[in-house]
């Protein structure tokens, strides 16, 4: 749990509903409205892509960073678990920089719930909670991604759970531009 002398919020966006990412970046864009320093981390989107949201985000100032290898299905393990290694390495950094307002670490909750090869070493949930723990007292932290684990729920103090009602993906249709990148 954040201690009181934390101004900064936890905020985490979970569930298997659309939208987690999304509610994130819209926090970010507010703000950024407000003249707030915003980071956002994106944990397994990959930097050989663009995404919709960081060109826009970027022409704001907004510092975004694909560390990831991409999809867990199309990479080797060893792949994955080297971008993961950097990708703890730049959120550490950045946390502790004190240089922002807001960071946001996407799709964190993913990585955390990866079970197809060993992360625990690389990046831990104590070693995210220990994060969470000492960052700057004023920092925002956002953590995006499905299957958040209990105990950064309970570390958080704001959790949303979103629920899939319906989805593209169930008739067939593939990832659409401007909508999920």
């Amino acid at each position: 749990m954040p201690t009181p002398r934390h101004s900064g919020r936890v905020i985490v966006y979970t569930g298997d509903g659309k939208g987690k990412t999304t509610a994130a970046l819209g926090l970010a864009l507010r703000a950024v409205g407000r003249g707030m320093n915003v980071a956002i981390l994106q944990f397994v989107k990959s930097p050989e892509r663009t995404y919709g949201e960081q060109l826009a985000l970027e022409r704001l100032g907004v510092d975004v960073r694909q560390l990831g290898a991409g999809f867990t299905w199309t990479k080797t393990p060893d792949i994955h678990r080297e971008a993961l290694k950097r990708a703890w390495a730049v959120a550490k950094e950045y946390v502790y920089s004190g240089r922002y307002d807001m960071i946001v670490l996407d799709e964190l909750n993913n990585v955390l719930a990866i079970d197809r090869f060993p992360v625990e070493d690389i990046v831990s949930v104590g070693e995210v909670l220990e994060l969470i723990r000492t960052r700057p007292p004023s920092l925002h932290l956002v953590i995006t991604g499905r299957a958040a684990r209990p105990e950064l729920m309970a570390a958080a103090d704001i959790v949303t759970e979103m629920k899939l009602i319906k989805h593209d993906y169930e008739q067939g249709r593939t990832a659409m531009k401007g909508i999920e990148f």
